[in-house]
């Protein structure tokens, strides 16, 4: 059981330094091409990148579950970590950007 616990904390740590560094990595110039954004008020727009990189891993990570048939118990222990690591993100506010 602390294992698991461990296991989700690390996942949730890996699924939310991926979204910062997907919302980051448009604001290099070598990455300017693959920015994805959205408006959300005026004056702010989200940076899609993140959250798509997040999700792409994610993907991965529960596919790699499925092939070694664990996808009962760790899968939704995979989607609990999402889900933390999202909503950690979005309050603090990862991803919004002021134009």
């Amino acid at each position: 059981m602390f294992k698991k616990a461990i296991l989700v904390v690390l996942q949730t740590l890996l699924f939310i330094i991926l979204f910062a560094v997907g919302s980051f990595l448009p604001a290099l110039p070598s990455f300017r091409s693959f920015y994805w954004q959205v408006q959300t008020s005026p004056g702010r727009v989200f940076v899609l990148d993140g959250l798509l990189l997040t999700l792409l891993v994610y993907l991965l990570i529960v596919a790699v579950e499925a092939a070694r048939r664990r996808l009962r118990g760790a899968g939704a222990l995979t989607t609990l970590a999402l889900v933390l690591a999202l909503a950690l993100g979005l309050a603090m506010k990862i991803g919004f950007k002021s134009i």
